[in-house]
């Protein structure tokens, strides 16, 4: 018979093989016919498939010669391989540390706490009016994002009604509210570096039906045309009062502009709306450890590991999303076995933002970046299979990822994270083993 190129190679290699010889027949040029005509070999006889995909590129798979591709099978196979090499890539530059594969954490979620208040549609106001108005009642936050896009000097406020027909107590017990700037990555993290930094306690008490600002200051702050207003508040409320967030002309009166004030139409991104749970508790499986596990990440704010959470826009009755969670207060557990460096990495872009650590009775405020507003600028854009395999449990560790130091823990530890305002997301949480 005429020797093939894989005969030849195994000449090369100096391989023994013995040569099984079937009559061909065109009319069942199949493997299935050949197994068949050889009853012996049935057990030994595979066949080599090739695929390619988007996200994994070229895969080959050996199987039984009678066995169909499973492709959903193979996805698995090819992913629980892949995770289980340690794989190092060429550096980039002489420089650079080598890129590294990391796998993804297993976590359990729940949400709990009180009720969310999101007012973010329009981000960009151009007429006076109603932002986003509701009642609520018990715990609750509030998170308000809007930019004045007209011509002229604006205010905004928040105005609380006690509408439960009985004396009323309102306890604010966080929260932070920033100048007004057209400097918007500087006014997110300023109001995010404020609200995780302490708690404090002020309280507003109410007669039946008053009306009273959340602050005592929004009335005196100006928000100039092209600036940003942005706050975060917890509370607590005995009985319910309705929220209301206002964009008024600087030169009114909030409380006599919103009796005859009109809702203003939500904008295409529809960010506004009412949340149930406002805190999301992530619990790592197991403990980390550092000498078997390798890198490992927690993907936060994407919508498909971090569901987004849906709510009602009480202004119109519609179900609507809040994509990226903002507002939402993560609380983050989990324990290593040995120490274990913390890095937060953004993937959506630039990011400016803070955090606050737990560990063994020490609680530290982290800024996310620390030494200067910002980071995110310098990582490429994701290709989209990067970014599907990554969603999957798969990512690389490479030296254009931008790392803010979250600080290096033994045992258990707790993180308080927020999704800073005017940022991008979502964002990674990476676990490495800390360097000696």
């Amino acid at each position: 018979m005429t020797k093939t190129n894989a005969l030849r190679q195994l000449d090369a290699a100096g391989l023994s093989y013995e040569i099984r010889e079937y009559d061909f027949d065109d009319d069942h040029p199949t493997g299935l016919h050949a197994e068949e005509l050889s009853d012996d070999m049935r057990e030994r006889m595979f066949k080599t498939l090739v695929t390619r995909g988007e996200k994994r590129g070229v895969l080959v798979f050996v199987i039984p010669v009678s066995e169909e591709l499973d492709l959903k099978k193979c996805a698995a196979a090819a992913l629980a391989v892949l995770t289980s090499l340690s794989i190092t890539l060429p550096a980039v530059d002489a420089k650079s540390k080598p890129s590294s594969m990391m796998r993804q954490v297993q976590t359990e979620s729940y949400d709990t706490g009180g009720t969310l208040i999101f007012s973010d549609s329009p981000e960009y106001v151009k007429d006076n009016g109603i932002l986003y108005q509701d009642v609520v009642d018990g715990s609750a936050r509030i998170l308000y994002y809007h930019l004045n896009d007209s011509k002229d000097d604006k205010k905004l406020a928040v105005i609380v009604e006690n509408v439960s027909g009985q004396f009323n107590v309102l306890n604010i017990t966080r929260g932070a509210a920033a100048k007004p700037s057209s400097k918007f990555l500087n006014v997110g993290k300023a109001v995010l570096t404020s609200y995780m930094k302490n708690a404090f306690h002020t309280s507003l008490t109410f007669n039946p039906n008053e009306r009273k600002l959340l602050r005592d200051n929004m009335h005196d702050l100006i928000v100039k045309p092209g600036h940003l207003a942005y706050g975060l508040y917890d509370f607590n409320v005995d009985h319910p009062v309705r929220i209301t967030v206002l964009m008024y002309p600087a030169n009114s009166d909030p409380f006599i502009y919103s009796l005859g004030a009109q809702i203003l139409p939500k904008d295409e991104q529809r960010l506004r709306g009412t949340f149930q749970g406002m805190t999301r508790v992530i619990r790592v499986k197991g403990r980390y450890n550092p000498d078997s596990d390798g890198i490992k990440y927690m993907l936060l704010s994407d919508g498909i590991n971090d569901q987004y959470k849906t709510g009602i826009d009480a202004t119109d009755g519609s179900t609507v999303t809040n994509f990226g969670n903002y507002g939402v207060d993560y609380r983050i557990e989990l324990e290593t076995r040995d120490k274990t460096q913390f890095y937060l990495s953004p993937l959506g872009g630039v990011y400016a933002g803070a955090m606050r650590s737990n560990h063994k009775g020490h609680s530290k405020l982290i800024l996310t970046p620390r030494g200067r507003t910002y980071f995110g600028d310098e990582t490429p854009v994701e290709p989209e299979n990067v970014k599907e395999a990554r969603e999957e449990g798969l990512a690389l560790l490479t030296s254009y990822t931008e790392l803010a130091d979250l600080g290096t823990f033994n045992g258990k530890v707790t993180f308080d994270y927020s999704p800073p305002a005017a940022s991008n997301l979502p964002v990674h949480i990476i676990l490495m083993p800390a360097e000696n």
